[in-house]
């Protein structure tokens, strides 16, 4: 039997000063003054839209993800947040992240954006060095990477995170070491901590640039997982590391296959629907112009097929590090864990993951083969 999950809403503003050569988000550079007005009240229109999916739950996240929403001024998120609040209520502790790039331009309003209802603050700080911060397009120098990260502190923000990307071209090892050590000394008590991968439609696609070798990039994640753990960042996900009560409680909703409504160009959602036995997916009109054009703005709905929910589920959990109940996999997928015992007992066997009476846990082999273990699924 489907049960209603924990509610989170993610909200896209697609612009950003400049498209990086290695993005395939939905963003679009910033072409004169943005449309913060129209935008933002196309948003709270969407959401009107959408409040048949929110059946009595309150939103315990929000994501505020681009594009560069602090492109934005602070008093345009305020009436934002202020106008979801007015539609759907909030939990007491809700969680508010806001995707933010270092920059002069922008790092003197962390505060107001603080101010406005922000909680939690995601800066895309992706290296320390110069040379790799010019290979990746990016806008910003390394001095004004530690200032935002500086700022954020001053904030008084519940938590920040820092991105940091490794693999990066022609990068060393000591370059990627130092990127940990120079993030690490900020104090940020989040750090994401994820390899380059060249996506198609991507500058970098077309143009490909010299990456290390396979051997290279392994020393270098194996060598800075060990560094993160010493320096007292727990991984929790694949690609996420915390201090202890830090996680990032919106993507744990994700990756715990809760329900997330999806606003802006090109959002995504995932629902559930317990009286009708359904999950589905919604996506938004993806261009500005079409988007602010509307009064429609969802571009598709689907139903995620029955016999897909658990896959579609395990793709989803097996990204974190910690165990699996079953009563979780009953809950979200609607469905018996017994339906899964074949593939289950088939990765218990190939040493993927052992089992009790209540949870599945991935071994450390069943962590760097989770695709092959998802194979037995589909």
């Amino acid at each position: 039997m489907l049960l209603l999950p924990p509610l989170s809403l993610y909200i896209h503003i697609p612009w950003c000063v400049q498209k990086c050569p290695y993005c395939d988000f939905n963003s679009h550079g910033q072409n004169g003054v943005l449309p913060q007005q129209e935008y933002v009240d196309a948003l709270l229109n969407d959401l009107r839209n959408d409040l048949k999916y929110v059946q009595n739950r309150r939103v315990h996240t929000i994501f505020i993800g681009g594009g560069t929403p602090s492109l934005f001024d602070a008093s345009q998120i305020k009436r934002l947040l202020d106008g979801v609040n007015a539609l759907i209520p909030f939990e007491d502790d809700i969680e508010i992240t806001m995707e933010a790039n270092p920059g002069t331009l922008e790092h003197d309003d962390f505060a107001a954006y603080r101010a406005a209802g922000v909680t939690r603050l995601s800066v895309g700080v992706q290296s320390f060095s110069k040379e790799k911060l010019n290979l990746l397009g990016r806008i910003h120098d390394q001095h004004e990477a530690v200032t935002a990260a500086e700022k954020a502190v001053e904030a008084n923000y519940l938590s920040f995170n820092l991105d940091l990307m490794h693999g990066l071209p022609n990068q060393s090892f000591a370059e990627a070491m130092n990127d940990i050590d120079t993030a690490a000394a900020l104090m940020p008590p989040h750090l994401s901590w994820y390899q380059l991968t060249i996506e198609p439609n991507t500058l970098f696609h077309s143009k490909p640039p010299q990456l290390p070798d396979d051997e290279h990039l392994w020393h270098i994640y194996e060598q800075g997982q060990k560094k993160l753990a010493e320096l007292g960042y727990e991984q929790y996900e694949i690609s996420a590391y915390a201090k202890p009560g830090f996680q990032c409680r919106h993507n744990l909703n994700y990756w715990q296959f809760g329900d997330y409504l999806g606003i802006g160009c090109g959002a995504h959602g995932k629902i559930t629907l317990p009286e009708t036995n359904q999950i589905i997916r919604t996506v938004k009109i993806k261009h500005p112009k079409g988007y602010l054009a509307t009064n429609v703005y969802t571009f598709e709905t689907t139903e995620v097929a029955d016999e897909d929910r658990p896959l579609e589920y395990l793709m989803n959990r097996l990204r974190l590090m910690t165990p699996i109940a079953k009563t979780e996999f009953e809950a979200r997928t609607g469905k018996s864990a017994s339906v899964v015992k074949a593939g289950m007992d088939k990765s218990i066997q190939r040493g993927l993951l052992t089992e009790t009476d209540t949870h599945w846990k991935l071994t450390p082999k069943g962590h760097m083969f989770v695709n092959d273990l998802l194979s037995q699924f589909v």
